[in-house]
């Protein structure tokens, strides 16, 4: 299987997930959205240094995966993808800030040190929940609840043509360097070869957004994003927001670790 089909079966796996009956699953979009969107603005607000302050923060995915049932390992193989790429923002942070913030014996840590483990963690803890959204909502479920909480629907919808195609856009060009390495037999291709390859993709492409676009037309497509399945906002859905958001609220206004390394060191000899 080639790159371009494994990360298309990677994918997909997600809407097999979000197939799946568990209380969190049931649970209103909306509500997912909002609490997810918490949890963001809560991780983004902590100081550049922050790290210790940032662990506790890990219940909230920990908990969602739990009650919904997605598989650890693919979850942990995803988020560490991730990773390169936060260390490649942070990367330059120790050059830049070498004022040393964290002294243990002789091991001295610089801020920059401190604000790339931060950055790194940042990056699990919402890249985490971002996947646990759509693995227990459905990426076309977090549209419509995108939708239906204020989001312009041109962007919305937009989002929900991206998601659905991207899988058509990903066989076709995994059929393409399939066929460019049968062809090649073994040899790199040339450059031009490759460009053609690319051209033919994007007017195909093309022609197929035109052909997509007037079969919505004749099948009286209005703009509205429509969804299976029918989700209410009850007394479920609120104490789910209010209890994660009072949580995620408590975790912000108090460094949980440094309370518990404190009341740790009171019982120690």
């Amino acid at each position: 299987m080639s790159t371009v089909e494994q990360l298309a079966s990677n994918f997909r796996r997600l809407d097999q997930f979000a197939r799946a009956d568990t209380a969190i699953h049931r649970l209103d979009a909306r509500a997912k959205v909002v609490v997810t969107l918490g949890f963001v603005v809560t991780v983004a607000s902590f100081d550049r240094y922050a790290v210790s302050a940032l662990l506790p923060l890990f219940i909230f995915p920990i908990v969602l995966a739990a009650l919904g049932r997605l598989p650890t390992g693919y979850l942990v193989k995803n988020l560490a993808l991730a990773i390169p790429f936060a260390l490649t923002i942070g990367l330059f942070n120790p050059v830049f800030d070498r004022e040393i913030v964290f002294q243990l014996g002789s091991l001295a840590l610089s801020g920059g040190w401190i604000s790339c483990a931060s950055i790194v963690l940042r990056a699990v803890l919402t890249l985490g929940a971002a996947l646990i959204l759509v693995g227990v909502t459905g990426f076309p479920g977090v549209c419509g609840a995108l939708d239906r909480l204020g989001m312009p629907r041109i962007l919305a919808m937009q989002m929900l043509f991206l998601y659905r195609y991207i899988f058509v856009l990903l066989d076709d060009g995994a059929r393409g360097a399939r066929a460019l390495a049968l062809r090649s037999c073994g040899n790199r291709p040339r450059l031009t070869t490759v460009a053609s390859l690319l051209g033919f993709l994007l007017l195909r492409s093309w022609r197929r957004a035109e052909d997509v676009y007037t079969a919505m037309l004749a099948r009286a497509y209005s703009g509205e994003i429509r969804c299976r399945k029918v989700y209410r906002f009850g007394a479920g859905e609120f104490f789910f927001v209010f209890g994660w958001l009072a949580v995620f609220c408590m975790l912000r206004a108090y460094d949980v670790t440094h309370l518990l390394g404190s009341l740790l060191l009171q019982y120690l000899p």
